[in-house]
């Protein structure tokens, strides 16, 4: 690979940090909108962020590397533009959850509410039923537990949701925001689909060679194990930054928080819990979640079986972030951030860390098409190119 200092202007035009998701379709989109050539730039020795996948060698199985990746969105432009990149299989996630109790679906829907309560009502009858245990009190949720409350109420909160919260964000689910729980919608049918999108599957080939199809592109360098130095601006027209917001900065104001994941890796034959994730919601069992990765590729056979068992921590400097907190000083400290990334020349901030939002594969790639098309008409107008991008 060549240096920076080997890279002329005409060579090069803009610098993208990040070759996940986010940074690949803005190369790509910027290759093919305008002609604009990039370098793109990553720290690991990898592409595709956390989204990263690769055979096992010694079983051949999928790993998703960094957590398990399932792919749904509703927006038709999106699942077409995935799919000029890889073959995406149908797959439906149809998470289990083991308590005291038994194993129950998730999300909780009608199965899971007459299994629980050893009850055999109808839709209705089940709406009714959840109603009367739902605190109706509460008419704005103020955090995450009154959130589930008012949906669910006290038993099947505490049953599935609390034990595991605390565990997942290491705090009392009072301290969280009740949007995190809206994710995860009541059910009055059978139907155990973990999203309720027009459009769900997994890569046959994994997202890594998805991401690597994106980024093939004449226009486009890719250039790992290299960090950005803000000394590298000056060879390039503009910036686009999809690392850590915080990081950007040198962490010049403090951290912003995130928990983060660890793995103890699981290898048998057979079959290890028959389903691809397994929660634990009980707060006396150490990890959170269990996924078996040949079941993320149900087309493929497989002898042996790996699982990992996924832990939850704060994340320290050294670590991978996962989940931003958002708790109310992570805001405070995210504003003062905003500000200092507003004063910014010829940067723009895009995706999940460089904005500090929890944002699915389909939400990053979506933003990533919709924020080209902002930055191109604006330059192609004569008017001020976004500096930094509006989900801040």
């Amino acid at each position: 690979m060549t240096n920076l200092s080997q890279v002329s202007d005409s060579e090069q035009r803009v610098l993208i940090v990040g070759a996940g998701f986010s940074g690949a379709v803005l190369a790509r989109q910027l290759a093919e909108l305008a002609n604009i050539k990039s370098l793109v730039i990553d720290s690991r020795e990898h592409i595709a962020g956390n989204c990263h996948t690769e055979r096992d060698a010694e079983t051949g199985i999928m790993i998703h590397r960094y957590g398990p990746h399932i792919f749904h969105t509703n927006r038709a432009d999106v699942w077409d533009y995935v799919n000029r990149f890889g073959d995406f299989r149908p797959f439906v996630n149809r998470v289990k959850a083991t308590i005291d109790q038994g194993v129950f679906s998730l999300p909780v829907n009608l199965h899971t509410i007459n299994q629980f309560f050893g009850t055999n009502l109808s839709p209705a009858e089940a709406r009714e039923f959840i109603e009367q245990k739902a605190d109706t009190s509460i008419t704005e949720p103020a955090n995450f537990e009154e959130q589930a409350l008012k949906f669910i109420g006290r038993e099947l909160y505490e049953a599935f949701f609390q034990g595991y919260t605390k565990k997942q964000w290491g705090c009392d689910p009072r301290e969280l925001p009740a949007a995190i729980l809206s994710r995860l919608p009541v059910r009055f049918s059978y139907d155990d689909n973990y999203y309720n999108s027009s459009f769900q599957g997994i890569p046959a080939e994994g997202y890594t060679e998805v991401v690597a199809k994106i980024l093939s592109h004449p226009n486009i360098e890719v250039r790992l194990n290299t960090r950005y130095e803000h000394d590298m601006a000056k060879s390039f027209d503009h910036v686009f930054y999809t690392g850590p917001l915080d990081g950007y900065f040198d962490h010049r104001l403090g951290r912003l928080s995130y928990r983060t994941v660890f793995w103890e890796e699981k290898r048998a034959t057979g079959d290890f819990q028959g389903v691809a994730v397994m929660n634990y919601p009980n707060p006396e069992v150490p990890y959170t979640r269990i996924h078996e990765h040949k079941h993320f590729t149900p087309w493929e056979k497989h002898e042996a079986t790996q699982a990992f068992v996924e832990y939850s921590k704060e994340t320290g400097p050294d670590d991978i972030p996962y989940y931003p907190k958002r708790l109310p000083a992570d805001k405070e400290l995210l504003a003062a951030y905003i500000e200092l990334a507003k004063a910014e020349h010829k940067v723009s901030f895009l995706g999940r860390l460089a904005t500090y939002r929890y944002l699915d594969m389909h939400q990053v790639i979506g933003e990533a098409m919709d924020f080209v098309e902002r930055w191109l008409s604006a330059k192609e107008n004569g008017e001020a190119l976004p500096e930094c991008w509006q989900g801040l």
